[in-house]
């Protein structure tokens, strides 16, 4: 059985940080998402996203590789633009043992749907939590490093986050106390979620039938 480490949290709670310390730990693959907005900066396709072009994405629409999608109204130079967000059924999965990745919450419940239908693969969700105002700070920091800071876009996302990962999606989603890990320390924070892993894997390795599994969880 496969697990796809899912890890999940506000902006600037310290996801990637995270997933990238995890990935050192862990003999695990990092599943690259795709997305159809423009690439930044710094990023390279495919080892950030796999950037695609509308089209492109309505192809493998088509064929029914998607697995979960998000679309978001954003702010351009020109106006607005819709942008997607996508795991996909590509390549990447042939390849043998586990993944990690770092995604939102409306995508995690999508998974969780999808793989309900996948009997060799596992879901591990991480979820990284720090205070608002701790979160408002680094955030700030770290757009004031950008070319043309939005100010604007902080207080939005900000804003939105706590719409998304309210405490009442968080239980609908079934995010238990043993999947949260706060990250106020990285090395303690890493530490623990890396036990938990290590834990769920060697459960899921004991019930490879899944259906046996959550015939135990219930």
């Amino acid at each position: 059985m496969s697990n796809l480490i899912y890890i999940m949290g506000k902006s600037s709670s310290g996801k990637d940080t995270i997933k990238n310390e995890i990935e050192k730990l862990l003999s695990c693959k990092v599943y690259v998402p795709y997305t159809t907005r423009p690439i930044r900066e710094g990023e390279k396709d495919g080892r950030d996203y796999h950037f695609l072009t509308q089209e492109q994405f309505a192809h493998l629409e088509q064929l029914g590789k998607v697995m979960e999608k998000r679309v978001y109204r954003v702010k351009v130079p020109e106006g607005t633009a819709l942008w997607t967000y996508a795991t996909v059924d590509d390549e990447q999965w042939k390849s043998q043992g586990d993944f990690l990745t770092v995604g939102t919450l409306e995508s995690y419940e999508q998974l969780q749907e999808y793989f309900k239908k996948e009997k060799d693969k596992n879901l591990i969700p991480v979820y990284i939590e720090i205070d608002e105002q701790e979160r408002r700070n680094r955030y700030i920091k770290r757009e004031s490093k950008e070319k043309q800071p939005n100010m604007e876009e902080i207080e939005r996302r900000l804003q939105a986050d706590n719409i998304d990962f309210s405490e009442e999606k968080l239980r609908q989603a079934g995010i238990t106390k043993k999947q949260r890990f706060q990250n106020y320390d990285l090395q303690e924070c890493v530490s623990k979620i890396k036990n938990y892993i290590d834990s769920e894997i060697e459960v899921n390795k004991t019930f490879k039938d899944k259906n046996q599994l959550e015939e135990m969880e219930r």
